[in-house]
């Protein structure tokens, strides 16, 4: 069976929202980088993390974070 690896529509909501990878940052308390990492899937983030950024955007988690084959 083939690894999944995590994919995220983060960017996208994020933009929705109208809000900066910076503003974004700022509302979960981690680095602009790390908001950029995760939206181009070099960093996979933790449950907390996910949780938070899926909270600042109002939409569950699941409409944020996919597996991916």
């Amino acid at each position: 069976m083939a690894k999944a690896t995590l994919g995220n529509h983060l960017k996208s909501l994020r933009t929705e929202a109208g809000l900066t990878q910076a503003d974004l940052a700022e509302r979960v308390g981690v680095s602009r980088k790390t908001i950029n990492t995760v939206e181009n899937g070099v960093f996979t983030p933790s449950a907390t993390l996910a949780l938070q950024l899926a909270r600042a955007l109002g939409v569950p988690v699941e409409a944020l974070f996919f597996l991916q084959n």
